[in-house]
């Protein structure tokens, strides 16, 4: 641990510069950094938790395929369903998931190429019915690292506004 010292030393006597040279904005930027890890670590959270919990186990997807969960339902067709997410991250974000069960990308096969293409197809048809011309992000979180929260493969469409670089 002796070596953690000089860096964080130097740590500080940069956040002090900084905050010399710049003022409060170095504090209003410190304090956005960390609400936006605070809401980060959450998701982060919850995806841990769920890969312990839910891997290879009914999900509330599934819940939603058989229709014993009620979905505001865009598009539907014998492959995946098209829905809006009850959370969303933009003003526009709905999901698209397999009827098929593939809890993650990675879970996914050969043979599944031509389902996970008719998903983005899907993705970019529901996009335009929404008036998203002007473009929107598609995110597949993977994994407990790629926080995702239910496995059950499904593909996350954002619009409505700007969407920012890096996402996360």
């Amino acid at each position: 641990m002796l070596w953690l010292r000089p860096h964080l030393a130097q740590r500080r006597a940069i956040y002090t510069a900084w905050k010399y040279f710049w003022g409060a904005s170095v504090t209003s930027f410190i304090a956005q950094s960390q609400a936006f890890s605070s809401n980060t670590s959450d998701e982060v959270s919850k995806a841990q938790a769920a890969a312990k919990k839910y891997q290879n186990q009914q999900t509330i997807f599934s819940k939603i395929l058989d229709k014993s969960i009620p979905a505001d339902i865009l598009y539907e067709d014998r492959q995946c369903i098209a829905f809006k997410d009850v959370q969303p991250q933009a003003p526009v974000h709905f999901l698209v998931i397999p009827r098929k069960p593939i809890s993650c990308l990675s879970d996914a096969d050969d043979e599944d190429q031509m389902l996970l293409g008719h998903l983005l197809l899907v993705a970019k048809k529901v996009a335009a019915q929404l008036n998203l011309g002007d473009g929107f992000r598609v995110v597949i979180n993977n994994g407990k690292n790629g926080a995702q929260s239910v496995y059950h493969l499904h593909l996350h469409v954002l619009g409505g506004r700007q969407m920012t670089w890096p996402p996360g």
